[in-house]
């Protein structure tokens, strides 16, 4: 009877050998190294208490130093400040230096439109990325469990995701670490009741309400009771597939967007069809089945989803996500989309279809008014004038020449006006729809936007050209013939010279 009274259950046991195969694992994937200060971020629930003392137990055999980090988010009054208080002490009683912040996420959430869950996980993360940039920690550990992977694998699945979303949570990114991800919830409790150590309960995980305490207080002991017992393991090795092979077709589709993807001026240009249908993608093999291969897999549309996601994701000025609607609209653009047709993203970003070619830039344009318009007036001209357009990064100089003299120098450096002809005030401003033409050697004249078709000067190319108007008709456009009525010819006794010059 003593031999068995002083036996340890396998409950004791596992909870002993718990540091060790946290030890084990964290060597084995290598994401923590000797010398890094690491803060754990502690709500003051079951899981980040565990975390923190697994990791004070480890802390000599890891050569790390350790502080504690925590977020008031402010939703539950007394209770939230308890929970800020508790985890103070705690820090405090193991000497550990304590970062806090507090937020009001729910007047976030309002502000920014966004579900509470979402305003909370921005904010704290904001938190923790604002010490690490601070150079104040290498990185921050959360207490993500298995069970917390199960429960995101799930509410992906129900909102609907693809193999991004399958990956659930990421055992490492941005300098946040989630070491616990192999180990259960209840682990963790029994861990630390064998330590007698208390923690904190949010009322808020009971909720029924919210989507994510329906998975984990009601369908996953279901789908454990009635259908798999593993089920847990089952989703987080599901998950860890899915960022493996996640992360491969990133890798080919980075490979694609190198390849056939060109970047200047703050734009990305890539050719319709080669979006669509990426030359070279499939190895060349007499073994590999040809016969209706394509439309089963359809590789280049999976691959052109991918593609168009990181040019948006290398674009976008501001948060937004890119949903499928999103992508299979572009998708649809490069495939049948009309020429100069124009889609509006999330994020600040935009894609034009110009001939054959899609142009993805970030979105400067403000409500209703075009980025780019200017108006300069010049009410005289008595030798030059030199008008700096900041829209356009350029100077446009006017210059008065004496035309007989100087007309053979003039073929080089710009389009010649007849100053007589024109009328003051001068008005230097950027095109308009509805603006006409008639340049010198043309039977009629236009509008503008036919000339820009005829030139190929697409429609985002358009934006800011500048023209100048004397009497409101048009006298001189960016890169066309001066107009008719105002060119320089055999009469012509004083000339305008007009030069655009960029600004260094």
């Amino acid at each position: 009877m003593a031999k068995h009274a002083s036996a340890k259950t396998g409950a004791e046991r596992e909870n002993n050998d718990l540091p060790s195969r946290l030890l084990a694992h964290l060597k084995r994937d290598g994401y923590i190294r000797a010398g890094e200060r690491i803060a754990v971020a502690v709500s003051g629930g079951a899981d980040s208490v565990a975390l923190l003392l697994l990791l004070l137990e480890l802390r000599e055999k890891l050569g790390i130093v350790l502080s504690v980090v925590h977020f008031n988010h402010q939703l539950r009054g007394r209770a939230s400040d308890g929970d800020q208080k508790f985890v103070a002490s705690l820090a405090a009683r193991h000497s550990l230096e304590f970062h806090v912040q507090s937020g009001d996420v729910a007047a976030r959430a309002k502000n920014g439109k966004i579900n509470l869950e979402d305003a909370g996980r921005r904010a704290r993360y904001a938190f923790f990325r604002s010490l690490i940039a601070s150079r104040a920690l290498h990185c921050v550990a959360t207490a993500h469990t298995a069970d917390d992977q199960a429960e995101t694998v799930l509410a992906h699945i129900f909102r609907g995701t693809g193999l991004a979303g399958l990956g659930g949570i990421h055992p490492q990114s941005d300098g946040i670490l989630r070491p616990l991800l192999a180990f259960h919830r209840a682990d963790l409790r029994a861990y630390l009741r064998s330590r007698k150590q208390k923690w904190r309960e949010d009322s808020t995980n009971r909720d029924t309400a919210r989507t994510r305490a329906r998975i984990r207080g009601k369908l996953i002991p279901l789908l454990e009771r009635q259908f798999q017992p593993a089920i847990i393991e089952h989703l987080c090795a599901l998950a860890n597939l899915a960022r493996e092979d996640d992360a491969y077709l990133e890798s080919a589709a980075q490979l694609r967007v190198c390849a056939l993807a060109k970047e200047e001026g703050g734009e990305i240009r890539i050719s319709a069809s080669d979006l669509v249908a990426p030359r070279g993608l499939l190895p060349s093999s007499k073994a590999l089945p040809t016969s209706g291969y394509a439309d089963v897999v359809k590789p280049s549309e999976a691959l052109a989803r991918r593609v168009v996601r990181q040019i948006v994701r290398s674009l976008k000025p501001r948060p937004g996500e890119l949903g499928a609607v999103h992508v299979q609209s572009i998708i649809e653009l490069a495939q049948t989309g009309e020429n100069g047709k124009s889609l509006a993203l999330p994020g600040g970003v935009e894609v034009l279809r110009d001939r054959d070619v899609l142009i993805f830039r970030a979105s400067t344009a403000a409500k209703g008014k075009t980025p780019l318009a200017f108006e300069h007036r010049l009410d005289s001209l008595s030798c030059s004038a030199a008008i700096p357009v900041s829209q356009l990064r350029c100077v446009i100089r006017l210059r008065v020449i004496d035309w007989p003299t100087e007309r053979r120098d003039t073929n080089l450096t710009g389009a010649v006006l007849d100053r007589d002809r024109l009328a003051f005030p001068l008005v230097l401003r950027s095109w308009r729809p509805g603006d006409r033409l008639h340049p010198a050697g043309r039977a009629t004249g236009h509008k503008l936007t036919r000339f820009f078709s005829e030139k190929r000067i697409g429609k985002w190319e358009r934006a800011g050209w500048p023209v100048l108007t004397s009497g409101g008709i048009l006298a001189w456009a960016r890169g066309f013939p001066v107009a008719a009525e105002f060119a320089a010819d055999e009469r012509t006794q004083a000339g305008i010279v007009i030069v655009e010059e960029p600004i260094p």
